[in-house]
């Protein structure tokens, strides 16, 4: 199978403090998925932060402008928005991006499946909060791009497939490497896939696991999540701060050392039926 690349520009961490590369502002972030796209991805998968502060925001127009600014270049990108919890723990607040409509609604919106640490604050993800959050995602034919941090939220997962508030086709991020969860080693990542349902997956690692993480995802038939969100270091001695292009560019490279093709925005599209 093609391999899916999940662009991940901004996230909810790195500051302009931290590097200089990461977007922060409406149209940074607009030009880094723009020239992203040239190079080659599949998917995005979207932080807005404030305008002013560029602090993490779950404001609606926000979002609307980012959209609205990809969409004019690259209509037929898929676009995934954040319902984090984590600095947003009502319902309320993270499902307003799902309200918006025409042009700039989303093709999806991420799912955690579980609440965790991280090394210094916590994302809670109640039962009820992730329960209301994919019955509004149905509600809204807004598909879920799945976020899975360890084994026991795989088992959640067949839990709201029981339930039918997952339905098929399926995207899962396995996201590796945080101090609190599933690590990036062979054995962790094996029981994980084992145990997952059929869908489509990728794997991402958390700073310095995150070549490792999409090495090893793309040696085993797997697509990436690449991107600033997770790590903000083109090495793992941390001598050069990396920009979006060049993490992409890489990821390009090791693919085409495994004989592996990207999956173009279409093509995704047409696997998890989202509408164009």
């Amino acid at each position: 199978m093609k391999m899916i690349v999940n662009f991940t520009p901004t996230g909810m961490i790195p500051t302009k403090e931290m590097t200089p590369h990461v977007p922060v502002t409406i149209s940074e972030i607009v030009d880094d998925v723009l020239q992203a796209n040239e190079i080659g991805i599949t998917t995005v998968h979207l932080h807005a932060r404030d305008p002013l502060l560029h602090t993490p925001t779950s404001d609606p127009l926000v979002y609307q402008e980012i959209i609205c600014g990809i969409r004019k270049h690259a209509p037929d990108l898929a676009i995934c928005v954040s319902t984090s919890g984590r600095h947003e723990n009502g319902f309320n607040v993270r499902s307003q991006v799902l309200q918006l409509k025409s042009i700039v609604k989303p093709d999806m919106a991420s799912l955690t499946l579980g609440s965790l640490n991280f090394n210094r604050e916590v994302s809670i993800n109640d039962p009820e909060t992730i329960k209301q959050l994919a019955q509004e995602m149905i509600d809204k034919n807004i598909k879920p791009e799945l976020e899975i941090f360890d084994i026991g939220m795989v088992n959640y997962m067949k839990y709201l497939i029981g339930k039918k508030l997952l339905t098929p086709p399926l995207y899962v991020n396995l996201i590796l490497g945080n101090v609190a969860c599933a690590q990036v080693t062979p054995l962790h990542i094996g029981i994980i896939l084992s145990e997952l349902p059929d869908c489509l997956w990728s794997i991402g690692g958390v700073g310095d696991f995150q070549l490792m993480a999409n090495s090893l995802s793309i040696a085993i038939g797997g697509g990436v999540r690449v991107g600033l969100e997770d790590n903000i270091w083109y090495d793992q001695g941390r001598t050069k701060l990396a920009t979006n292009a060049e993490l992409l560019k890489r990821i390009h490279v090791i693919a085409k050392a495994n004989g592996r093709e990207i999956m173009t925005p279409i093509e995704f599209r047409k696997k998890m039926k989202l509408c164009n």
